[in-house]
């Protein structure tokens, strides 16, 4: 059986349901998800939060434009995300870098500059005094997000328009016809339509060369998360997620115990990421370094993706080599909390509706950017 559409999205994380479900008010939207269930890979596997130190200015953009999406949920959404303050604390050696990053997020957020004391008061698992922290900042605005309910609303969204998703939708062919795309699947299932939306994260460049269209230069970067038990007496509950100025590591409550990276980026194939002995250990290493709490056991780990293009900006428009393929890729691991902005942005480009943000421009996300073409 061959499915038609108007629009076809291959992947089904949070960029791919975000457009697909913008889009799905103005035509027939399917998409094709290569796992059983959305989110699977990079989507499933975020830190899950909004905040402005992750990612360049282009990206901090979107970030803004995003939020109101995650504090004011559409109809159909549940709750989206709830406050966690981010803490940036920094040693002597560090502060030229922390007063660059405080320059660098004040035309989107508020800080608050904290002394020793203030960092202690904030975060008394911090190791501080001379050669450890001594200075640092607190967003209070920034939030943790909802992962899961923002893929089931979007889902929700997609289906009352009645669009659809397919999973267990491994691709196998891409091939043009004379009124677009069709695309076959490794257990049979085929599909056809004349506008292709490329959101198929790490994979992105691999599906492209399916279709036979030139690739971006996709980076896919394993980044590896572990938790552990937080120390005896600590209020899990109440401390920032924090992280050092340098991006030698971050940890935050979860669930009652402690998350935490070494904020590694591991180049990679694309691949299902699972997490090494040596960015684990690297990881409990670096919190021991930093703080006073000892990482006894690793009681959860996992990896994900983080897809970056070469210039470290999401990529998203119209392929200039090919009639009716859309790029929608290159997140770098701000997919989720770029989500609704980016969907807006897909929605202006295909559905001609308003341009969403104001202070981005098409050009600075074009595809057409690699290939020395105008966008």
């Amino acid at each position: 059986m061959t499915h038609i559409s108007d629009i076809l999205v291959i992947g089904g994380g949070v960029a791919g349901l975000s457009a697909a479900a913008a889009l799905s008010r103005h035509a027939r939207v399917r998409v094709v998800e290569a796992e059983e269930q959305p989110g699977f890979h990079s989507s499933g596997r975020s830190a899950a939060l909004l905040h402005y130190a992750l990612g360049n200015p282009p990206v901090r953009r979107l970030t803004q434009a995003s939020r109101d999406f995650f504090e004011i949920p559409p109809e159909g959404f549940g709750e989206l995300s709830t406050r966690l303050p981010i803490l940036t604390p920094a040693r002597e050696s560090e502060f030229a870098q922390l007063e660059a990053l405080a320059d660098d997020l004040t035309p989107f957020t508020e800080i608050d500059w904290l002394d020793a004391d203030g960092l202690r008061a904030e975060c008394p698992v911090l190791r501080i005094g001379p050669g450890e922290a001594e200075r640092g900042f607190i967003d209070r605005t920034a939030l943790k997000l909802d992962g899961h309910a923002l893929l089931q609303g979007l889902v929700h969204q997609l289906r009352a328009y009645g669009g659809e998703v397919h999973g267990n939708g491994r691709v196998a062919t891409i091939a043009r016809t004379g009124s677009g795309w069709r695309l076959d699947t490794e257990r049979g299932d085929a599909f056809e339509a004349p506008l292709l939306i490329n959101a198929a994260g790490a994979w992105a460049d691999a599906v492209a060369r399916l279709a036979h269209v030139t690739p971006i230069g996709l980076q896919p970067m394993r980044r590896t998360i572990i938790v552990f038990d937080a120390p005896d007496g600590v209020d899990v509950a109440r401390l920032p997620f924090t992280k050092t100025v340098g991006d030698e590591v971050y940890f935050g409550p979860e669930a009652g115990r402690i998350f935490a990276s070494p904020m590694d980026e591991v180049a990679t194939d694309p691949c299902d990421a699972q997490p090494e002995e040596y960015e684990m250990a690297l990881a409990a290493h670096r919190i021991e370094e930093r703080t006073v709490m000892k990482v006894r056991r690793i009681v959860h780990r996992w990896a994900g993706l983080r897809s970056f293009a070469p210039d470290r900006l999401p990529v998203v428009g119209f392929a200039p080599d090919a009639e009716g393929f859309f790029w929608l890729a290159g997140q770098g691991g701000a997919g989720l909390q770029t989500a609704p902005a980016v969907a807006a942005i897909v929605e202006s480009l295909i559905a001609s509706t308003p341009w969403p943000v104001a202070d981005a421009a098409p050009g600075e996300l074009s595809p057409a950017r690699f290939l020395g073409q105008a966008a």
